[in-house]
């Protein structure tokens, strides 16, 4: 029997499963909101209410309990900076478990993890308006193409493979005949 089992298994060995628990959480951070399946938004949900708390702390054992799990100084700094300080008049409850539709391919129960606290929604930058287009202007002679020019202007197009072995091909041949 397992007895104190604390966390359900995911049907993947202990490593593995705690390197995609990281990565859901890692990833919770830096988006805001994940969507993966029921059983493992629930597990990440536990992890990512107790790296809240260890935010709410703000110690240095802290941070480093959280940069264990986030492996990345910017995202331990984003925790502690922007995410836990949402969270201070607040006892638990950081994050809800949304229930999504069934995924289509193995019938999966989907949910949709997030921080229940959303940050305020930045301000959009206006764009800058652009300059008006000049208008073309139509030249008085017509342009005369010389088969000198036409070189000119076919070369600076791309070639493919073929075309830039043909005229490889054919300069060696004009460079065989001439001497």
């Amino acid at each position: 029997m397992r007895h104190a089992t604390q966390s359900q298994r995911l049907s993947l060995p202990s490593d593995q499963r705690r390197a995609l628990l990281n990565s859901l959480v890692r990833n919770l951070v830096v988006h805001g909101q994940i969507t993966t399946t029921r059983a493992r938004a629930k597990e990440a949900q536990r992890l990512a209410d107790r790296l809240v708390t260890l935010g709410k702390d703000g110690s240095v054992h802290a941070r480093r309990r959280a940069f264990r799990v986030l492996q990345d100084r910017t995202l331990v700094k984003q925790l502690f900076g922007n995410i836990a300080p949402r969270f201070n008049d607040v006892a638990g409850g950081y994050t809800r478990v949304t229930r999504l539709v069934v995924r289509r391919g193995d019938g999966a129960e989907q949910a949709l993890l997030a921080f229940s606290r959303l940050p305020a929604a930045p301000t959009p930058v206006p764009a800058r308006p652009r300059p008006p287009a000049k208008p073309e202007q139509p030249s008085a002679a017509p342009r005369t193409v010389t088969p000198k020019r036409q070189a000119e202007e076919t070369s600076e197009k791309r070639k493919g493979l073929f075309e830039g072995l043909r005229s490889l091909w054919t300069r060696k041949q004009r460079g065989r005949s001439a001497s």
